[in-house]
């Protein structure tokens, strides 16, 4: 069919995609408005690739599932969805369902319906296939049913564009598939691209890419990121402790239900057990929560069961609800990630009152921004090393043998070989990875300056924090939105009024929550796989080894965390435990109450002075021998050697330490005390020697663990 129409042609094309919108919505009333109709018509008229940039409630599915039911009326194939969020994905399935769209999911959750799909696929059943981006580096799909997909589809979607750029605030290698995926589409396959959350760099760069493999310039249709809605403002309070109480005292007083979102998992569930402890309905949400919860936990956020998701960012792009307010209980690293996380309130919320969105920063954001920073893409010798191995190999590898040769934790290292794997440096296979040969070169520039502008974004939200200019505008900015203008709504154009003050009780009340110390130490229960190529004789299951122990805290953790942070912050230097410390361990000891005859030790070179002195004092206190040590041997393998994957740490650790007792061991129950645990290698392999020698038990106590 021709994709010229004429003046009456498109007006009866116009009345087509409004009938199909109102379905959609559920309205009679519903119109589309001219900038989605413009994309509309550019993907269903004129087969074109188009990039909306366009703020979160804009309609951005509307345009989609419109153009889809157009297009499948002129004979095309299915669209096609890359979606990065499983919530997104149910989201829109019951959506297009409400429109009479036949819509499936291809995800990691659903693999027993997978053939099904495939067949319904084949037949024509099916209007919109939904896939995860972790689908499109699967070899089996990427080798078989990827390019029947390119083939066939009548639409290409990306949803959460900016996740294909390296320069966007959540970049996924798993979206870089999707350069490979434009350049395998026929001719004449209209593709979409769009998100909320892209500024001026990271337009352009996927425009680029948009382009790459399209004759036809890419229509890109940018509007006004402004939200009527909502309502910004921060408050700064010094201690944790008072921004835990504001949250108990205020978020009653937030309108309808919201989100309170935390940096870490950890913090999630601390903090939503204290505001449960304090009368509030609310519940623990992250990327650790299991599917089956994460959907529950939604419908219950939804639906106004709940008061509030306490969340890490796990619950974000694409969360389609109508919420009354957003917390953030610590800063994001960047403004773009910040303007994501709040734009899940106000969706369908009238300006006025609007929703609102309530910053309470806290001085360890930084510390976190760093920890995150520091899972970015590896320098080049590691990636060289990585490469040498499946050269030299010349057999295809699994991700477990290749951690016992390159030290990067697991996960770091597979986004490493997907990256690697769309440069055509490595190639993945049912099984594992295996080296093409192709050259490679390491862009040490453009990774420089990607990390120069995480840099510049951190900076950035410190300067958010800082400012007594309209908040909207400042974020609009840093979008690179033209028509930025101040917002008259946030705190600082006189729209909203935070009450900053806490009780005391309130706070008293928070700080004996966050003051209990005491998080469980939880023992390795299986070897790493792939040791055997390393020389060494341990697999299966860990079948002697250490009881579940405790350490003060998590470094993460709101309360004892920080203290611990500076303790073990590079450049603090060595001596004796700290007196809060000293407390909060005698503490742990008075809840736990382990029932041991004697104590041994794991030894440190970076803080010496620090080990022998929680050893010494805990043997005084508990009046129990101290037995001996797990001693270093091997100086020369320094601290964290290994930390970056188990292989790599069960193997540094049998070189590094040894078993040097003073007293026999048999027959007696021990606390095997350490000052920190990063992996639980270290007291995992002291507790396996111990056992050996004829322990009955071996309890670890340390001060910390990092997360």
């Amino acid at each position: 069919m021709s994709t010229l129409q004429s003046g009456a042609d498109l007006t009866a094309t116009r009345a087509s995609a409004e009938a199909h919108l109102r379905a959609l919505v559920g309205r009679d009333d519903a119109v589309l408005r001219d900038d989605q109709w413009t994309a509309i018509e550019a993907l269903a008229v004129g087969r074109r690739r188009a990039l909306v940039v366009q703020k979160t409630g804009w309609g951005k599915s509307a345009v989609y599932f419109v153009a889809t039911l157009l297009l499948r009326d002129q004979g095309a194939g299915p669209t096609v969805i890359v979606s990065p969020l499983l919530a997104l994905m149910r989201n829109q399935i019951a959506a297009a369902e409400r429109a009479g769209i036949r819509a499936v999911t291809i995800n990691s959750t659903n693999l027993e319906q997978w053939d099904e799909t495939h067949r319904a696929i084949a037949a024509g059943e099916v209007d919109v296939l939904l896939v995860s981006p972790e689908r499109l580096n699967n070899p089996g799909f990427r080798d078989e049913v990827l390019p029947r997909l390119a083939a066939t589809c009548g639409l290409l979607v990306v949803d959460e564009a900016h996740c294909i750029s390296d320069w966007g605030h959540d970049f996924r290698p798993d979206y870089r598939r999707i350069r490979t995926l434009l350049t395998e589409l026929p001719a004449g396959i209209p593709v979409l691209a769009t998100t909320a959350t892209a500024n001026a760099r990271v337009t352009a760069d996927v425009a680029e890419q948009l382009q790459s493999s399209s004759v036809e310039p890419v229509a890109t249709l940018r509007g006004s990121l402004d939200r009527e809605s909502l309502r910004l403002g921060v408050v700064r309070l010094k201690t944790a402790q008072q921004r835990l109480a504001w949250l108990a005292d205020h978020l009653s007083e937030q309108p309808g239900s919201g989100i309170v979102y935390c940096l870490t998992v950890a913090a999630t569930h601390e903090v939503a057990d204290y505001l449960r402890s304090r009368g509030h309905e609310v519940a623990a949400y992250s990327g650790q929560t299991e599917t089956t919860e994460r959907a529950a936990l939604e419908e219950a956020l939804v639906t106004g069961r709940v008061k509030a998701l306490v969340a890490t960012s796990a619950l974000g792009m694409g969360f389609d609800a109508t919420l009354g307010f957003v917390v953030n209980l610590g800063a994001p690293q960047s403004p773009v990630a910040y303007y994501q996380q709040v734009g899940r309130a106000g969706r369908g919320v009238p300006a006025d009152p609007g929703a609102t969105v309530v910053l309470l920063p806290a001085l360890e954001d930084r510390d976190i921004w760093a920890y995150f920073g520091s899972l970015s893409f590896p320098p080049e010798e590691l990636v060289r090393q990585t490469l040498e191995v499946l050269t030299a190999e010349g057999r295809l590898m699994s991700t477990s043998a290749l951690e016992t040769r390159v030290e990067l934790s697991r996960n770091r290292l597979e986004q490493m070989l997907k990256v690697l794997d769309v440069d055509g440096a490595v190639r993945r296979v049912r099984g594992g990875w295996e080296a093409t040969g192709r050259p490679w070169s390491y862009d040490e520039e453009r990774y420089r300056r990607v990390r120069e502008a995480r840099e510049r974004e951190q900076q950035a939200m410190l300067d958010y924090l800082a400012t007594d200019g309209c908040r909207m505008r400042f974020l609009r900015d840093q979008l690179d939105d033209p028509g930025a203008v101040d917002c008259g709504r946030c705190d600082n154009c006189g729209g909203l009024t935070l009450d900053s003050v806490v009780s005391d009780a309130a706070v008293a009340e928070a700080g004996a929550r966050l003051s209990r110390p005491g998080v469980p130490v939880e023992p390795r229960k299986m070897w790493p796989t792939g040791l055997a190529s390393m020389g060494i004789e341990l697999k299966g299951k860990i079948s002697a080894g250490a009881d579940e122990g405790r350490a003060i805290a998590r470094l993460t953790d709101l309360g004892h965390g920080q203290a611990l942070r500076d303790l073990f912050r590079p450049g603090a230097g060595d001596g004796p435990v700290p007196p809060g410390l000293a407390t909060a361990l005698v503490e742990v000891l008075m809840d736990w109450r382990p029932q041991v005859d004697g104590l041994v030790v794991v030894e440190s070179l970076s803080r010496p002075e620090l080990t022998a002195d929680l050893a010494a004092n805990l043997s005084r206190f508990l009046k129990k021998p101290l037995l001996g040590r797990y001693a270093v041997v091997d100086p020369d393998l320094e601290p964290g050697r290994g930390a970056m994957n188990s292989a790599q740490r069960v193997s540094v650790v049998g070189r590094r330490f040894a078993l040097e007792l003073d007293e026999p061991v048999e027959g007696r129950s021990l606390l095997l005390v350490d000052d920190l645990s990063v992996t639980g290698w270290t007291l995992t392999r002291a507790a396996v020697a111990l056992r050996a020698r004829g322990a009955t038990a071996v309890k670890p106590l340390v001060l910390a663990v990092e997360r």
